[in-house]
């Protein structure tokens, strides 16, 4: 794919598409972030670096916000559920390594 079709597809998904779907941008972007800096303020230390699950918990908390702008889309409901089944995953895979 040359880069100016690369740039008209997601000209088109992020004005078209996705604009219906998840909402106003620059509206569901604040959402995304309200919803991590609260999660980042709340950690037990929160100047620690990301971990996994925390990544993985915060692509929930994306998803989640997503809900909230634009069109019902199940997608979200899905993807959040699978976003936490990984930072359960990840978790445990990390206590595990620490244990040892």
């Amino acid at each position: 794919m040359r880069a100016a079709d690369l740039l008209a597809q997601a000209s088109e998904l992020v004005s078209q598409t996705r604009a219906a779907t998840h909402g106003d941008a620059h509206a569901n972007h604040w959402n995304i972030a309200r919803l991590w800096n609260a999660f980042l303020s709340i950690r037990p230390e929160p100047a620690d670096p990301l971990s996994p699950r925390d990544v993985a918990l915060m692509m929930a908390l994306l998803k989640i916000a997503r809900t909230q702008l634009g069109d019902y889309n199940s997608d979200d409901y899905v993807d959040a559920a699978g976003y936490i089944a990984i930072a359960q995953e990840v978790g445990a895979i990390a206590e595990v390594l620490a244990d040892e």
